[in-house]
């Protein structure tokens, strides 16, 4: 008996060895991604150049129908197993994070394929993935396709041929999980926090009455695997989206026609870039489809998942400066009051316009980046400072005497600080953070 134990004791730590864990998975990706562009500025040629990496590897990849200005929409597939995982990502063009996220998993699916833990993979699930649903929308940088439909409100009536070619895909294929990969707002909070919703989980319902069937009880403990891996990296930055029934949304009609969709969320963080995010989609789709295929996920608790503070938004800005002493041109001084503004989506390659949203008391609202502007004058650079305009500002310090209708007052009295387009182009040490 102790021989046969001594015997089984190499073969159960090469066995651990194998077993993949979050920070495993982080190693490979950091070894192993090929997505190489930041996720925003990946356009439907980039994309195309990714899968021609994933054909040299012999992964099947096919163009499965035309978005309406007649650009080509491809499925990739991988895995001989019974069970069938469908993914689909960028459905809004304007939320490409899941995109390089799947060509980065079929990579590494590639690579490692001589791995026990790739083999499980292959041999219990087939998975099909489409990447960059709504190319249009991808290459405008734009959430609706070019007729301006919401492919995720048009599941029903079909009115798009991206939708029509979704529901095409599902019916055919009848998979047994779907993944429905998206973006949130960057402002969104994990709970009534100032902690970003770096990544929300969502299982979705098939009805307004919320009916837990089988497959969403499985769902449920397949998030909170994701959730698992994911507090090892953001443990405090990830939040439960919104369950209400939306009877025109693809998530929730896939479920109804049996396929229960998993939704992932990507936010955003503050500090880190774009590929970090990536990053975590790679790590919780993988931990994900790990725990389906070794039947791990049949003995998980769904309390990780279940326990997820909600998704809470109004809590967060993007540029908060306190304190402001707005001038305006005529020579007009205002009391001093914060300023909160906003930053507009855009591709990381672009500016993003700054938007005035609040000014007043924002002592409830926490600035991802927050500035002391007492001390300083501010007005606006080409325009007056108020809300919904531009926040383009020029920072005058309080002990400087300036002539506030002069017509060219930039050039006749230097600021001593500018903010435009989202950052400073002067001064970024005068006006000191919080």
């Amino acid at each position: 008996m102790r021989i046969g134990l001594l015997l089984l004791l190499p073969w159960l730590f090469l066995m651990n060895i194998d077993a993949q864990t979050a920070p495993q998975f982080s190693e490979i990706w950091e070894k192993d991604h090929v997505s190489n562009k930041l996720p925003s500025n990946v356009r439907h040629k980039d994309l195309q150049k990714y899968l021609d990496g994933l054909r040299k590897h012999e992964i099947i990849v096919n163009e499965v129908g035309r978005s309406g200005a007649n650009r080509e929409i491809y499925q990739i597939e991988w895995g001989k197993g019974p069970i069938k995982v469908f993914l689909w990502s960028q459905m809004h063009g304007d939320e490409p994070t899941a995109t390089s996220a799947l060509i980065d998993i079929f990579n590494v699916l590639h690579k490692h394929r001589d791995k026990s833990w790739v083999k499980e993979l292959e041999k219990a699930m087939t998975i099909r993935a489409v990447p960059m649903l709504n190319p249009d929308g991808a290459e405008l940088y734009i959430r609706r396709n070019l007729q301006g439909i919401d492919i995720n409100r048009d599941a029903r009536t079909l009115q798009t041929p991206e939708a029509t070619l979704l529901k095409k895909l599902r019916d055919e294929w009848s998979p047994d999980i779907g993944f429905n990969l998206h973006n949130q707002n960057a402002l969104t909070t994990a709970g009534p926090t100032s902690k970003q919703a770096a990544i929300s989980f969502l299982v979705v319902y098939g009805d307004a009455q919320k009916t837990v069937t089988e497959g969403l009880a499985r769902n449920k403990r397949l998030a909170s695997a994701m959730v698992e891996a994911l507090n090892k990296f953001i443990p405090r930055n990830i939040g439960k989206y919104d369950d209400e029934f939306t009877a025109t949304a693809f998530g929730d009609n896939f479920t109804a026609w049996g396929t229960p969709v998993l939704l992932i969320e990507t936010g955003a963080l503050h500090g880190k870039d774009e590929m970090f995010l990536v990053k975590m989609n790679f790590i919780a789709i993988l931990t994900a489809l790990r725990a389906l295929a070794d039947g791990s996920e049949k003995t998980l608790s769904p309390a990780a998942y279940e326990q997820l503070p909600a998704n809470t938004s109004g809590r967060l800005m993007s540029v908060v400066f306190r304190g402001a002493t707005v001038v305006d041109r005529s020579g007009v001084i205002q009391n001093p009051a914060d300023i909160g503004l906003n930053l507009e989506r855009r591709r990381a390659e672009m500016p993003a316009p700054a938007v005035v949203r609040r000014i007043g008391d924002l002592s409830s609202i926490t600035g991802l980046a927050e500035y002391d502007a007492s001390n300083f004058y501010v007005t606006g650079r080409t325009q007056p400072v108020k809300t919904d305009t531009f926040g383009e500002f020029l920072f005058y310090s309080k002990s400087r005497r300036i002539d506030w209708t002069s017509p060219d007052l930039e050039k006749q009295f230097p600021p001593d600080a500018i903010f435009s387009v989202g950052r400073w182009v002067k001064g970024e040490d005068v006006v000191p953070k919080k």
